[in-house]
Order: C-alpha cells, then sequence, then structure tokens
C-alpha cells in the first residue's frame, strides 16, 4: 500500500492593508505661493515666446538685408561689363592717304585692391569674437610650419597666399573650397597654414571653417578643446559670434585678422546639411555681417561621398591638394570632372612630395 504524504494545513496570515496616507490639506497662504509661481511661469513662458518671435524677425530682417546685399553685388559685377558693352563702338575706316599710325598701347587696367574697407559695424562685431589661445609647441608638433618659419618649406605658402588673394581680388571673388581627390594628401595641413601665412596679411581678414563634418581634425591640429557644433551654426541654431574664435595674443606674430570655425561632432548626413537652404543662408550672413576677405572652407575629399558637390554652389573656386606619390592624374582629372566647367580651379597644391630642396631659398 502506498504511504501518503501527512496533509498539513497552511497557516494563514492574516495581512491587513495599511490605510493610504492622509496628506494634510493645503494651507492657504502655499496656495497662494503655488499659484503666483505658476502665474510666474505663466509669463516667463510667455516672455520667451515673445523673445524668440524677436529673434525670428531679427532673423528673417538680416536674411532680406544679405538677400538685398548679395543682389547689389551681383549687380556691382555685372556693372562694369555692361558698361564695356555700351561704350565699344566701331572703329573708322582709314582714309586711303592718310599715314597708318603705329596701335598704342592700351592702358593697363587698375588692380582691385586686396583687402577690402569693411564697415563699422563688421569690425565691432569682429573684435566681439571670442579669442583663441594657441600653443606653439603644438603647432610646430602638428606642423603647422607657417608658425614659426623656421622651416623653409613656409616661403611656398607665403607665395601661394600672395597669388591666391591676388587672383581673388581679380575676379571679386572672397570664397574658396580647399579639399583633395582622396584621404592622406594634406588638405587639412594646407589649409592651417595657409590660414595662419594670411593673417599676416596687413589689413586682410580671413575665416578658415571647418566643413570636413564626417572627419573633423581642424581643431586637433590647432590644439583647441571642446570646440563645439559646425551643424548647430550651419542650422542656424546658434549665431557665428557664439561660435567663431579669433586669433588672440600669440608668439608667432599671427595677426588678429584670422578667425576659425572648428567642429567636434560628426554629421552622419554631412551631403545634406551642406546642401540646405539654411547652411547658405548662414554662409551668406557671416560673409555680410564680418565682411571677411576671403573664406576658407576646409572640405573633405572630392571623391568621397557627394559632400564637395553638395557645397560646390557656396564657393567661388577651389584648391586642390594633390599628394606626392599618392594621387593619381585619373583622379585629378575625376575631380575636375566632378566640379564641372562652373567651379574654376584656383590652383594644385602638391603636398608629400620627395626630393624638393627648399634650403637654396633661405637668406
Amino acid at each position: 500500500m502506498v504511504e501518503r504524504r501527512k496533509f498539513q494545513r497552511r497557516k494563514r496570515v492574516d495581512e491587513t492593508p495599511e490605510d493610504p496616507p492622509i496628506f494634510p490639506l493645503e494651507r492657504r497662504a502655499d496656495r497662494l505661493a503655488r499659484r503666483e509661481a505658476e502665474r510666474e511661469a505663466e509669463d516667463a513662458r510667455t516672455e520667451q515666446g515673445r523673445a524668440d518671435q524677436m529673434r525670428t524677425d531679427q532673423i528673417r530682417v538680416a536674411q532680406i538685408q544679405t538677400e538685398q546685399h548679395r543682389a547689389e553685388v551681383e549687380t556691382a559685377r555685372r556693372q562694369p561689363a555692361a558698361t564695356r558693352a555700351r561704350t565699344v563702338t566701331p572703329l573708322p575706316a582709314p582714309e586711303p592717304l592718310a599715314p597708318r599710325a603705329e596701335a598704342a598701347d592700351p592702358a593697363p587696367a587698375p588692380r582691385r585692391p586686396i583687402t577690402r574697407r569693411a564697415t563699422p559695424q563688421a569690425g565691432a562685431l569682429w573684435d566681439r569674437l571670442p579669442v583663441l589661445e594657441i600653443d606653439s609647441v603644438h603647432l610646430e608638433r602638428n606642423r603647422i610650419i607657417t608658425a614659426s618659419r623656421e622651416d623653409p618649406a613656409h616661403a611656398a605658402f607665403d607665395v601661394l597666399r600672395t597669388r591666391l588673394t591676388q587672383a581673388l581680388a581679380e575676379n571679386g571673388w572672397t570664397r574658396v573650397g580647399i579639399t583633395s581627390p582622396s584621404k592622406g594628401c594634406g588638405k587639412t595641413f594646407t589649409a592651417a597654414n595657409l590660414a595662419i601665412s594670411m593673417s599676416r596679411q596687413e589689413g586682410l581678414r580671413a575665416l578658415l571653417m571647418d566643413l570636413d563634418l564626417r572627419n573633423p581634425s581642424l581643431h586637433k591640429v590647432m590644439g583647441m578643446r571642446a570646440p563645439g557644433a559646425m551643424g548647430a551654426l550651419l542650422r542656424g541654431v546658434i549665431p557665428p559670434e557664439a561660435h567663431l574664435l579669433r586669433m588672440g595674443e600669440n608668439h608667432i606674430h599671427a595677426g588678429h585678422n584670422i578667425a576659425f570655425g572648428f567642429n567636434e561632432v560628426i554629421e552622419p548626413y554631412a551631403a545634406e546639411l551642406l546642401n540646405a537652404p539654411a547652411t547658405a543662408e548662414v554662409i551668406t550672413s557671416i560673409e555680410a555681417r564680418l565682411q571677411p576677405d576671403v573664406m576658407l572652407f576646409d572640405l573633405p575629399p572630392a571623391l568621397y561621398y557627394d559632400d564637395v558637390l553638395a557645397f560646390r554652389p557656396q564657393i567661388d573656386g577651389v584648391l586642390m591638394v594633390v599628394g606626392g606619390g599618392l594621387t593619381t592624374e585619373r583622379e585629378i582629372r575625376e575631380v575636375e570632372r566632378r566640379l564641372g566647367a562652373d567651379t574654376p580651379l584656383l590652383g594644385m597644391v602638391l603636398n608629400k612630395a620627395e626630393g624638393t630642396n627648399l634650403k637654396k631659398y633661405q637668406y
């Protein structure tokens, strides 16, 4: 016979639920204080909304003024050509018995100044930009040779600076994109050295912005920590004076009329941001408010993604950096084909070239 287990009755535990706590009634003073706090919060929200609306109106007015300024600049560029077209008249036929006169050399056209006279408002805004403190040892460690000027190769950047500024002045241009066919050619190295060289040009205002949004590195080269997000500036979230940095006091004798726009936040949709209307409005607003003579943009490699093509309408010309022993002739032709005939190629910079001896140019 199977032995059964003895049945044991489970002991009951009387669990009496606890009554919910009774909160004390709100006193009249507390109720009045709460209502006053709610009223103050509502007033603060109303004031914030009014301030946001005022800021939006100011941005809209600035955009309208910027569009008017661009239209005036475009009209001024076209006016000399139209004037020349109206003043050209056909030459009269020479008399048969008159002696033949020698053609006189045409008078040389007056050269445009490299720098332009900025308005007092632009100068005041430029002076209000935060100051960038630099470390000369860090610059030397990152091969910014135009800082100390001890390396004879710095003279090549001075020549590039002079030729580039003269070409921009002759054509009335301002914006220059710096790119390369592929990575590793040294475009950021070239952009940083060129910017330091431009800072020493008397009366020249220059601006260098890191628009390699997929791989920002300009802040590392210049020794800047926590530079912020370029995307916030391009989207109009923050004003230029809250992001751009102006060269401060330094031991490398660099001028103060050079400003930098750094970036540390990677943008996964970089091409879409560079092609956005908000980006075009921000770039135009920066040019109209700060009035720099030269705007340099450190762009990604041209053969990677479509970032350079997306930003192409915002630049006047391109400076291509090719790597010695790295860039092929086929890659250069492909970059030229992608840029098209409408984008002038302002020059090519040969970097990492072997066999060059620059010591003979030292004095």
